[in-house]
């Protein structure tokens, strides 16, 4: 009988070879990860192919990837993801197709002989008649005879593992019962993780937040899930229950909702925020502006966080309400092994890299030994545990469990939650990665950081022992990348330095993993990028708070805690490099006679791109963005444009800020001059920087509009601008000084309602909206009516040249006229054809929100040629275009309060304003011109009806009333084809814009109309978004 066991197992034949072909020599998680990025039916197909590629394609983990990675919107789980995927997204034939009504299996070959697999895929009904597929493999513990796949086979252990005796009998992580506030600070905060009883005893929560009680009062409604996938997915509460019971995922979805406070806003009354983190300081910001910061979580068993630090270095706290939890943390720069970090060495975007909490548990935890064991503890209901800023946690649950958390920023906190949000990436990576992240080709002077690791050490890190820092730090250089590599390199050489460091017992090629790093903030900040400026660098898509917002939170703080104002200034220098900005104003506020800046305007307002400050009754504006010689352009073109408003006496003046004093700053040998500059000619020092051509100073208007057009075009065509190197150069920042007007930005106006719940636009009067409407039309009329500057002969000749024709040749054939005008078309259009040329990997490095499926059919719907877009019309004209008309360059000035009973039928934009006072509002001027180019004046509806007007139509049209001017001024040519005609529709070349537009437009199209997600097609969003444009007729 042994025998003939053994010759029926020597009989099995190994169907790997076979079934797989080629794919053989590939590890099965390389197939798994293949196959994940492919479609639902590529899947269905490719499981035909063979016994073992079935098993492959019919993976529970494969079919929750591909659902989940195309799901939006509300999900609803089926008993299984394949049978879920096919339902959402194919017909209920295709399903009945796929779900085993297969007659035929094609082999391998044909796959990997470019056989039409298509031809598989066979007429639906007559395939409901057929019978099901079998294979020959019996239900065994193998997965097939002849097959046999570990990485398969363990993935399929940990979705039906259950947890009831996971737990850890001595958890490491000290425990208090509500301790004191003074108490708390001194021992944990910033310092240790701490696991609190005590602080909810008295919760409402304690009692209703039961499954069964949460399903009765909110089945029906929709909470956020969290998942792997960058896609925003909701289940209603009753749904998602039905899948904890049905599901057997190694990673199953759970609640994770930071709106849960707006969608079930009783949740809110039954708990409390502990008394130890009631200090938080981002309180100051509004709802709209703040991040999120407290979220309702609810997962079945295996669920949980995997390895991540809190996002902006912030402290948390989460109290378990029902369940058991499992906590493993490890001190800051401490990476859990089977983890990588990536940090991108452009934006400083942190992404992490790590298996699943069970995963981690599983089959990394056994290879730690005892001493580079993470600490850890199990969480009960009732206990409350703090996690500090920058401690890596992770988190399994090991039953079904509720909980609630928050995350701060305090006192203790602030000043890394700055250093955070500084520009750069090196410092994010020091912060999280620890020693590992040290790269010695950013610092010249190794010595002044191990000084300063050695007086931030402290007698809990490492006894405060650094006589070997120096060999700590050589460790760390040898583990990390070379600034030689390219960016692409870096990060595998992280990755592998890190794999290499914690293979074998953790740390045996070196000692780096187990030092401890130096949290402290002085230390920390000794690896920002000193030449990266929060105002002139990529702001990082990973940051938990936008720019603007960043910079309104500082300001909002110095104002409203004059107490902590020595916390807050360091830092805003930190962040924004406050002090070398007010330094600045300081010298130019001497060299004017100006006011010198009170304690209250130490710090920027406003939302712009550029460091504005307000000192009594002057706004001084330092011009930072793009770097010296983009900033020297648009200095120039403001001043060139104002001195042509006060030329022809238009109307706008009356609504631009009056200019008082314009010139430059600059620092030389360690201290700031100022020189005086009115835009003509070129200054010495610009000379002396190297920053202008010798052509430039033959033109009439050097830094003018002309000028910065043919710096446009250079920077379109080049990867990148010509930049100046501080080694090379002064540092040199143009500004200008304008009169203050009275009131406020529109931006400030309607957000002043939103601590009484308003919407946005509820907070100003309909009739005053209407006014604002109204303004805007009349002043973009009088801008697009005013006359271009003169091109003149030696700007004429360089930027024929910069765009490659020759001398005397036209760019484009259209009736346009001659001379001046078909250059000021061939400028426009230029740029715009070679932002066409990448247009696909422009959207794709953009990103969420916008569609794939329609990112694939771009270049279909864009026009082969750009200049077909203008084709349609005759005579046509450029004009001015402001380019920046949003709700930061508005101006609103006070008028008398009034109530809202009897004022109008809509007392607010979707009347719903109460009764009551209402503060009255007029528009008064519009601001910053540094933005002025030249093109199609239907540019400069797309801020103003998507900023300002918020996609209301009803604004649109008022404003059109005032207008007064035709979209395209030109006739319409005769004997138009059809295929032509749709150029002539103001929707469609709006639409085209936004798809070609240098900023990310199109993510404020889908962010406001987020239904447009799951459009077909291009011709539905042009319609949906700017169909009223095609209604628009010229009332001139």
């Amino acid at each position: 009988m042994e025998n003939n066991g053994q010759q029926m197992q020597m009989a099995v034949k190994d169907r790997r070879p076979g079934a797989l072909g080629d794919l053989s020599v590939l590890p099965d998680e390389v197939i798994c990860r293949i196959l994940s990025l492919l479609s639902p039916r590529d899947v269905a197909r490719i499981s035909c192919v063979s016994s073992v590629m079935n098993i492959f394609c019919n993976e529970e983990p494969l079919w929750m990837s591909l659902c989940l990675g195309n799901a939006t919107g509300l999900l609803e789980y089926k008993g299984s993801w394949k049978k879920t995927t096919l339902i959402r997204f194919w017909s209920a034939v295709y399903v009945t197709l796929y779900l085993g009504y297969l007659q035929s299996v094609i082999h391998v070959e044909s796959i990997f002989l470019n056989a039409d697999c298509s031809e598989n895929v066979i007429n639906a009904d007559a395939e409901l008649k057929r019978k099901p597929l079998h294979f020959d493999a019996k239900p065994t513990m193998r997965l097939c005879a002849g097959f046999y796949s570990l990485f398969l086979y363990k993935r399929l252990y940990r979705c039906y593992t259950t947890l009831e005796g996971f737990s850890v009998d001595n958890g490491n992580v000290e425990k208090e019962s509500n301790p004191s506030l003074e108490e708390f600070h001194n021992k944990y905060d910033g310092k240790k993780p701490v696991l609190l009883s005590g602080l909810a005893d008295s919760w409402p929560a304690r009692n209703t937040w039961t499954l069964d009680q949460l399903l009765l009062k909110y089945g029906d409604t929709p909470f956020k899930i969290s998942q792997r996938s960058s896609h925003k997915i909701r289940m209603k509460l009753k749904d998602y229950v039905s899948y904890m019971k049905l599901q057997h995922d190694e990673d199953p979805l759970y609640i994770f909702d930071p709106k849960f406070g707006e969608v079930a806003s009783d949740l809110l009354k039954d708990y409390d925020v502990p008394h130890l983190f009631r200090e938080d300081l981002f309180d100051v910001l509004d709802n709209d502006s703040r991040p999120a910061f407290r979220w309702l979580i609810i997962g079945p068993e295996r669920s949980g966080a995997s390895w991540h630090v809190d996002p902006a270095l912030t402290s948390a706290w989460n109290t378990l309400l029902c369940g058991r939890k499992r906590w493993a943390l490890y001190p800051p720069g401490k990476v859990p092994l089977g983890v990588t970090v990536h940090v991108d060495d452009e934006d400083g975007d942190v992404d992490i890299e790590t298996p699943s909490s069970l995963q981690w548990w599983l089959e990394f935890y056994p290879l730690l030994p005892d001493e580079d064991k993470p600490i850890e503890c199990i969480q009960l209901p009732g206990e409350t545990i703090f996690v500090p800023s920058g401690w890596w946690h992770c988190v399994l649950n090991l039953e079904t469990t509720i909980a609630v958390t928050q995350n701060f920023v305090n006192h203790t906190n602030f000043e890394f939650v700055c250093l955070d949000m500084a520009p750069g990436y090196h410092h994010k990576g020091v912060c999280r990665a620890g020693w590992l992240a040290v790269n010695d080709g950013n610092f010249e002077d190794l010595d002044k950081i191990m000084c300063c690791a050695k007086n931030c050490s402290n007698s809990t890190v490492n006894d405060g022992n650094f006589e070997d820092l120096e060999e700590i730090m050589c460790c760390a250089k040898n583990c990390s990348n070379s600034t030689e590599e390219p960016r692409e390199e870096k990060r595998l050489r992280m990755q592998n330095a890190c794999n290499e460091v914690t293979n074998d017992h953790a740390a045996d090629c070196c000692d780096v993993w187990n030092r401890e790093l130096p949290y402290k903030i002085n230390f920390l900040s000794k690896f920002l990028d000193e030449d990266r400026d929060h105002y002139n660098f990529m702001w990082s898509s990973s940051n938990c708070i936008g720019q603007r917002e960043m910079r309104e939170w500082l300001w909002k703080l110095w104002i409203a805690k004059p107490g902590k104002r020595d916390m807050i200034w360091k830092g805003a220098c930190i962040a924004l490099n406050a002090g070398k900005w007010f330094e600045c104003i300081g010298q130019i506020c001497k060299f004017h006679n100006l006011p010198s800046p009170k304690d209250d305007e130490r710090l920027p307002v406003g939302t712009g791109s550029n460091p504005v400050y307000l000192i009594a009754g002057y706004v001084i504006k330092i011009y930072v963005e793009g770097g010296p010689q983009s900033a020297l352009y648009s200095l120039g073109t403001e001043l060139e444009f104002y001195n042509l408003l006060c030329t022809v006496k238009s109307q706008l003046k009356e609504h631009a800020p009056d200019i008082l004093a314009s010139g430059l700053i600059y620092l030389d040998n360690g201290s700031y001059t100022v020189v005086p500059w009115d835009g003509r000619g070129v200054p010495d020092v610009i000379t002396d920087c190297c920053i202008s051509s010798e052509k430039c100073k033959t033109y009439s208007a050097p830094y003018g509009l002309w000028g910065k057009m043919l710096f446009e075009c250079q920077k379109s065509r080049l990867s990148t601008c010509k930049s100046i190197s501080p080694s090379e150069s002064k540092k040199i920042w143009p500004y200008i000084v304008t009169k203050r007007c009275d009131g406020k930005i529109f931006a400030a106006v309607y957000l002043t309602s939103s601590t009484c719940h308003y919407s946005r636009r509820e907070s100003l009067l309909f009739d005053d909206a209407l006014d604002l409407a109204s303004f805007i039309g009349k002043q973009l009329h009088n801008l697009h009516v005013l006359p271009l500057p003169e091109l003149d002969s030696p700007v004429l000749v360089d930027i024929k040249e910069e765009l490659g024709f020759p001398p005397g040749g036209n760019f484009m054939e259209i009736d346009s006229g001659a001379g001046s005008n078909s250059t000021h078309w061939e400028i426009f259009l230029h740029t715009l054809a070679i932002r066409r040329k990448d247009v696909v990997s422009r959207l794709i490095r953009w990103g969420d929100p916008i569609p794939s499926s329609l990112i694939d059919k771009v270049d279909e719907y864009l026009p082969d040629d750009i200049e077909k877009l203008i084709s349609a019309f005759e005579e046509e004209t450029c004009c001015w275009i402001h380019s920046d008309i949003m709700d930061d360059n508005i101006h609103m000035e006070p008028l008398s309060s009034t109530t809202t009973q009897g004022h109008s039928d809509h007392a607010s934009a979707n009347g719903n304003m109460k009764n009551g006072p209402a503060q009255r509002w007029r528009a008064s001027h519009i601001l910053d011109f540094s933005d002025m180019s030249v093109g199609d004046r239907i540019l400069d509806v797309i801020p103003i009806y998507l900023d300002v007007f918020k996609g209301d139509q009803r604004f649109l049209k008022e404003m059109f009333s005032t207008y007064k001017l035709p979209l395209l001024k030109g006739s319409s040519k005769s004997n138009l084809t059809d295929k032509v005609m749709k150029f002539k529709r103001a929707s469609y070349r709006t639409m085209c814009y936004c798809i070609l537009h240098e900023e990310n437009v199109l993510g404020a199209i889908f962010d406001g109309w987020k239904e447009l997600r799951v459009a077909n097609s291009w011709e539905e969003v042009e319609e949906k978004v700017w169909g009223v444009l095609n209604d628009y007729t010229d009332l001139s």
